[in-house]
């Protein structure tokens, strides 16, 4: 097969042939026909990120394919079925603190590290080879068009984090980072889980604009400043009412302060879900007052991706249309492109923007 391969971090991917991974057992293999590019992919290939990927490496977290060999476990799954690669892959051996990789993007610990060099591979190639588990079967509209329904890849992660913060319908969620791919997904996501309110808090005006533009009076939009008490008093007043869930996607390169000023507007009985990557890069830490979340009884918790349902949970709310893919910008690249595609993505970070590659095309 063909594939793209980072064979260093800041070198340009190579495109060239290589053999054909082959599924074993507990496995299948998938002809690889859309996958996106994330905004911050170059910032991984350059090492700016410090993800743990081993090069050289196919990367790619991810995709919508079909199914080209299924394994003797598998009961359901069909040659010919089209799927969603989910590459959050854990480990079969602790049903309860699973080793995770994201398979062709980055890992957790020691133990991921490991199951990284197992499932090496990811999607920027013709065919991919996963954990049965991890392919979950589409809807037949689904094969229109492929490249659409790689938005998945963006979609599901904020949807953890709302599963994780029990939004429910009828709520109003602020979320942190409302300007980014995954921030801005968070907003059409909460609203598709049937929030009252949205309030999309950024430093992109533009941005803030069009989600305003998109979703009208359920979503209340705020520029942040950088001054955190200013900010705060901002993002309360923007809900117009308590807080009930706070879910932070700030990038890595953004102030723990900001994580901050967004947290401490949750009702009491609140809920912070905490998914960016603040710290990451080194700062000052997110020192959340002890009084403040002991006496308002706030829950606090992080949340790395989703649980292995939620993939079924997304893939039923873009079918029942209540999540609408239709206004997405999206912008196709061959695997000849995947350079191109990349610095595509960088510069079109904004709200539905995708980059997609198109491997198999």
């Amino acid at each position: 097969m063909r594939a793209a391969t980072l064979t260093a971090f800041g070198a340009p991917l190579t495109v060239h042939e290589v053999p054909d991974p082959e599924a074993g057992g507990g496995e299948v293999l998938v002809e690889v026909l859309a996958t996106g590019v994330l905004p911050y992919t170059a910032e991984v290939f350059s090492g700016e990120r410090r993800y743990p990927l081993e090069p050289p490496v196919v990367p790619g977290p991810g995709g919508i394919g079909r199914v080209a060999h299924v394994g003797p476990d598998s009961t359901r799954l069909r040659v010919g079925d089209l799927v969603w690669c989910d590459p959050t892959v854990r480990a079969r051996d602790d049903a309860r603190t699973p080793d995770i990789t994201l398979q062709g993007w980055s890992s957790r610990g020691e133990g991921g590290a490991r199951l990284s060099r197992h499932l090496h591979d990811g999607s920027f190639a013709e065919l991919m080879r996963l954990p049965t588990e991890n392919a979950h079967r589409l809807p037949a509209e689904a094969a229109a068009d492929p490249a659409r329904w790689s938005a998945l890849g963006v979609h599901t992660i904020p949807y953890g984090g709302l599963l994780a913060g029990r939004l429910e319908a009828g709520e109003t969620l602020l979320v942190s980072g409302a300007t980014g791919n995954l921030g801005s997904s968070a907003v059409v996501v909460a609203l598709a889980m049937g929030a009252a309110r949205v309030v999309a808090a950024g430093r992109n005006r533009a941005v803030l604009a069009r989600l305003a533009d998109r979703f009208g009076p359920r979503v209340s939009t705020v520029e942040l400043t950088g001054d955190e008490e200013a900010d705060h008093r901002a993002m309360i007043a923007a809900a117009d009412g308590p807080i009930d869930v706070v879910l932070d996607l700030l990038p890595p390169h953004a102030p723990s302060s900001a994580t901050r000023a967004a947290a401490m507007t949750v009702r009491e009985y609140g809920r912070v879900v905490l998914m960016g990557g603040v710290g990451m890069l080194g700062g000052a830490d997110l020192a959340l007052p002890y009084p403040w979340i002991m006496r308002n009884s706030v829950t606090v918790r992080g949340q790395w991706m989703y649980p292995r349902t939620a993939n079924t949970g997304m893939i039923r709310l873009i079918a029942s249309g209540a999540l609408d893919l239709a206004p997405e910008q999206v912008t196709r690249f061959t695997l000849d492109e995947v350079n191109d595609a990349i610095a595509h993505a960088a510069v079109h970070s904004g709200p539905f923007d995708r980059t997609v590659l198109t491997p198999a095309a």
